[in-house]
């Protein structure tokens, strides 16, 4: 019987394996990882394919949803790619003049359309964040729409639904999309939103199938009334406030006011009626007149599995190339594939100090182990990495020249990159610019610095760590 299994076992394996070759558009490094693992050990990689592998059916579902992105946006908004692509075409600021050529980009790869009368205000802390969002859930008066990874079953997660319930109690318009897998793992089955439910708002699971490890939609987005909208890296639950294992939680998101909020609310429409099957439109009553609160220009970046480009990824690597003095970037995770790594060492060759913090504890110790890896790589090209030593770094930012950068969902890691739903917000000014890197300098008071030499003195035990979990890092 046991033969048996064992030779089911193969022969799925060879078929899994001619997918990966001939069906799947992976990369020539995630492809061959995932044969080694198949053949050297069959059993385990059986499973982990699973779990991890198997994209080819989802990649179609995900292109479906890319060709519909691309059709609501340019039947929205139109096309700007040809206007801002030409050099008479003036911005209303300096740094967007500056970085023409990222705004153009992105137009092109991830049809994010710029907009440039924005307010943008930046949070570090859990309880500055929660409590402005609590604000604005009580300012509502149309409509919330609340999308997350992760909305636990907490102290917080109970508190925002409550809050949700009580707007929906009064008739406004309540939304909540989240993951399966990332919500499921904080407790918060279908029962924990049946106070939302009851009042009448309505709840949306995205991908329901949790036994499937990829192809997570790991967005943070919220929008009310078309008027307000956050986008970041903090989900909802204790942990966010620096309650949970992991100590003090140092993040970051915005609070944006202004025509962004408009491609915030695309972006939510889209994933809502994919998810729901709902067909809402960009209907005015969603699409409101935002005013003009500010200066500020922001892009909405979407990336997905199903993208034939890479657009965040893309904006990441054009805007260390941009640079000229500095390029600093947080991240809990750091998985680069080789044209980010090329970037950032070119950037620190050439004089840019070039700054990445991580932080000192691992919530994944297989990610963490493998992101100490790739961050020796860079030492000696000059950039410098530090450890973030107060509690846990999730922050996903980036901030160049103290002009321009982004935040949000997306960590600088190949699932991020190539294998989640992320969205952040691209800015270009150097207010907002100068807050990121005025952050980024305070946390180095809490930070140790991982110079060459304490790199190379790491023990052989983390070394063998670091080496095991680099082999299998491409996997997905």
């Amino acid at each position: 019987m046991e033969r048996l299994l064992l030779g089911i076992i193969l022969v799925l394996n060879v078929i899994f394996a001619v997918t990966i070759v001939f069906f799947e558009r992976r990369s020539p490094t995630a492809a061959v990882a995932w044969l080694m693992v198949l053949f050297l050990l069959p059993p385990v990689g059986f499973v982990l394919y699973l779990l991890f592998g198997q994209n080819y059916t989802r990649r179609r579902i995900c292109a479906m949803m890319e060709q519909e992105d691309r059709r609501f946006l340019r039947e929205t908004f139109g096309e700007q790619d040809r206007e801002f692509a030409d050099p008479r075409h003036r911005f209303a600021t300096p740094e967007a003049e500056e970085f023409r050529e990222t705004i153009v980009l992105l137009l092109r790869s991830g049809q994010a359309c710029l907009t440039e009368k924005n307010r943008v205000d930046l949070y570090t802390r859990g309880e500055d964040k929660f409590d402005a969002l609590f604000a604005a859930i009580r300012m509502a008066r149309h409509h919330i729409h609340l999308e997350y990874f992760i909305v636990n079953n907490d102290d917080l997660g109970r508190a925002v639904i409550h809050a949700l319930a009580e707007k929906a109690r009064e008739g406004v318009e309540v939304r909540l999309l989240f993951d399966a897998m990332g919500t499921r793992a904080g407790g918060g089955s279908r029962a924990a939103f049946s106070e939302l439910t009851d009042a009448g708002g309505k709840i949306g699971v995205f991908f329901p199938a949790i036994y499937r490890i990829n192809f997570r939609n790991h967005r943070k987005i919220v929008v009310i009334d078309g008027t307000v909208g956050f986008i970041g890296g903090f989900n909802i639950g204790d942990d966010y406030l620096g309650e949970g294992p992991l100590g003090r939680w140092r993040d970051t998101a915005v609070r944006i006011t202004g025509d962004a909020v408009r491609m915030l609310q695309l972006r939510f429409l889209l994933d809502w009626n994919y998810v729901t099957g709902e067909r809402l439109e960009p209907a005015p009553r969603y699409l409101p007149d935002p005013g003009s609160p500010g200066t500020t220009p922001v892009q909405i970046v979407s990336g997905g599995p199903g993208s034939r480009w890479n657009p965040i990824k893309e904006g990441y690597i054009k805007l260390i190339n941009s640079a000229r003095e500095s390029v600093y970037i947080q991240t809990p995770y750091f998985i680069p594939d080789e044209s980010v790594t090329d970037a950032l060492r070119l950037a620190a060759l050439s004089g840019v100090d070039v700054r990445i913090m991580i932080p000192c504890k691992p919530d994944h110790p297989f990610v963490y182990w493998a992101t100490l890896s790739f961050i020796g790589d860079l030492l000696d090209a000059g950039v410098r990495a530090y450890t973030y030593d107060d509690g846990f770094l999730h922050a996903k930012t980036i901030v160049v020249d103290g002009k321009a950068g982004s935040v949000g969902s997306a960590n600088w890691d190949i699932r991020s990159f190539r294998l989640n739903f992320e969205a952040n917000a691209f800015f270009y000014d150097a207010a907002v610019g100068l807050a990121l890197a005025r952050a980024f300098n305070e946390d180095l008071a809490v930070s140790t610095e991982i110079t060459p030499e304490r790199y190379r003195a790491r023990s052989l035990r983390v070394r063998v760590k670091e080496s095991v979990s680099r082999l299998f890092s491409p996997l997905g």
